[in-house]
């Protein structure tokens, strides 16, 4: 039988090492040992199982989902789970039609009412501003008002497909936990969960800000390293192996994912290549050159004493900084 390993699957599905390890920490995708081999691989069913992830992540599914469906022998199930990604698909595409009809509208109006040496004010033209009434405030008018909510709901539904944002995170003192081995992330946190439950949760000037990342990242081998930080006031002890340090902060440009969907480091890394307005700024912490893995539901998480408790959305973090622009001599 033919075996992978991870380093080969990265390569040759362009998925990162970093969904890879999730995926097997889950039980959606578990490696396997080789007999007189040092890393772990993937026999021909596992890649076919990765093929089946791959496509349904595609089409935007869950994981959660993907996970019913591969498990999953009864047909009817599958198609339950199917079409829940598909309300969800037909909901976006009606947002996108109804402000798609909005901006023609608008364009309409400015095509019929402005001449080709106006200024181009839509707040200084009547007719648009008619048609931006028509859209929105009539309390009166019930298929008005109903029009109106339903552009709201549509401009809610996009912005927050393309959640993109700039943050800035102030400097601050942390408690680190850094493990290694095969499942690092899992240790990194099971040495946090006692010190923060006891003495951060009860603590009044507590924020519970939690960051993670490689350090080092995963090159193929076996074990790698993994960081987690957590912001606590400056006056609490921290006892080995947790250490206590300074966080420099800074400017990030920001990108909500679920937990799971790390290809979408893909992604964000572009658009900062791509941007006019801001490149990326290297800095400490150096694991994965200063960008991070902010978990969003830090409080709730310490806060829950069941074993089920997961952390379910994350903040990926690139450090950036503006560009400077030359100067121009006359």
């Amino acid at each position: 039988m033919k075996y992978t390993t991870i380093s080969e699957l990265t390569k040759t599905y362009d998925i990162s090492t970093r969904s890879l390890r999730y995926y097997d920490e889950i039980g959606l995708l578990v490696s396997k040992r080789k007999d007189d081999y040092a890393y772990r691989v993937y026999d021909e069913a596992d890649i076919v199982r990765l093929q089946e992830i791959l496509v349904l992540r595609k089409l935007r599914v869950p994981l959660k989902n993907i996970a019913l469906i591969i498990k999953s022998s009864k047909k009817p199930e599958i198609v339950r789970v199917l079409q829940e990604s598909l309300r969800e698909c037909v909901q976006e595409l009606e947002a996108l039609k109804i402000i798609r009809e909005t901006l023609e509208l608008l364009i309409g109006r400015f095509s019929l009412t402005l001449g080709d040496n106006s200024e181009g004010k839509i707040a200084d033209d009547e007719a648009i501003v008619d048609i931006i009434h028509t859209i929105s405030l009539s309390k009166n008018n019930l298929k008005e008002r109903h029009k109106m909510e339903g552009f709201i709901n549509a401009e809610e539904i996009v912005t927050t497909a393309r959640n993109l944002r700039i943050v800035y995170l102030a400097p601050a003192t942390v408690v680190s936990s850094h493990c290694f081995g095969r499942f690092p992330e899992s240790s990194a946190q099971q040495q946090l969960d006692e010190f923060i439950r006891k003495q951060l949760i009860p603590h009044p000037q507590s924020t519970l800000r939690q960051f993670g990342f490689n350090n080092p990242s995963p090159i193929g081998d076996e074990e790698y390293g993994y960081e987690f930080i957590v912001s606590i006031p400056p006056d609490i002890e921290v006892q080995k192996p947790l250490v206590k340090k300074q966080f420099m902060g800074g400017i990030y440009v920001a990108h909500c994912i679920k937990m799971g969907d790390f290809s979408e480091w893909q992604q964000l890394q572009k658009w900062v290549d791509n941007s006019d307005e801001y490149e990326y700024d290297r800095r400490e912490p150096l694991g994965m050159g200063g960008c991070l893995e902010e978990h969003l539901n830090t409080f709730s998480y310490y806060s829950n004493d069941t074993d089920d408790s997961r952390f379910t959305q994350l903040d990926l973090l690139i450090p950036v900084r503006k560009k400077q622009k030359d100067e121009e001599y006359l």
